[in-house]
């Protein structure tokens, strides 16, 4: 099945690599950003290297929210808030939106292997805070390497899917199999969430201990 996409924060490492892999996929890509003219320069990069596949389009991100079905946050944790408050009014009913974001330490000039202590308990709770209600939020790709997915190579890597929805945990699950070498794990409810995203800081510890920029994780032992 293919949809449309919204990728916020799309012209940072993260967000490029994912909207490449997907657009190879076939999913139809929006890049957002708060400048339109940058986001725009970024979908062309992508479009040079995907070819033939799914065109990718660049927009302003409230544009871009609201021509999709499912929204894929990808900022800084120090953007987070703000920029979900500014897109409030922008998504339409029953868009999914899939959190990626890990609240570290760098949001207050601290160290990237350190997370912050979220009052809602974590960012993707927080997300669901600030959403309309009638948007379901998963919690998903915090540890898939940016670096990675801006390569040709598989990424060896687990992706734990938290939600309260299963629609959301599917979907989510769905783009997590249409990146090669990247499996979906059921991680439960999205209060789970706050697990998963501090697993981040310490791959990013592994990542710097042994300098490297592809650590990633896997879950053994199950019948997948």
């Amino acid at each position: 099945m293919t949809r449309t996409i919204a990728i916020v924060g799309g012209t940072g490492p993260e967000g490029m690599g994912l909207a490449l892999r997907w657009a190879r996929a076939g999913e139809v890509i929006l890049i957002g950003s708060r400048d339109a003219q940058r986001a725009a320069e970024a979908a062309s990069k992508i479009n040079e290297r995907v070819g033939a596949c799914a065109p990718v389009k660049g927009m302003e991100n409230t544009a871009a929210v609201s021509a999709a079905d499912v929204v894929v946050l990808t900022v800084p944790f120090a953007a987070h808030a703000t920029t979900l408050k500014s897109l409030k009014n922008s998504f339409r009913p029953g868009t999914i939106l899939i959190d990626t974001t890990v609240p570290l330490a760098t949001a207050v000039g601290g160290s990237p292997t350190k997370t912050l202590a979220v009052w809602q308990g974590s960012a993707a709770q927080q997300a669901a805070e600030l959403v309309p209600r009638e948007i379901t939020v998963a919690a998903g790709f915090h540890q898939v390497s940016a670096v990675l997915l801006d390569s040709d190579k598989d990424v060896d890597c687990d992706s734990i899917i938290c939600t309260d929805d299963e629609r959301a945990r599917q979907v989510a699950s769905e783009l997590a199999a249409k990146i090669p070498g990247v499996r979906a794990i059921n991680g439960g409810r999205l209060e789970n969430a706050r697990i998963v995203e501090q697993i981040t800081a310490v791959l990013i510890a592994i990542n710097m201990k042994y300098k490297v920029h592809s650590a990633g994780m896997r879950i053994t032992g199950l019948p997948i």
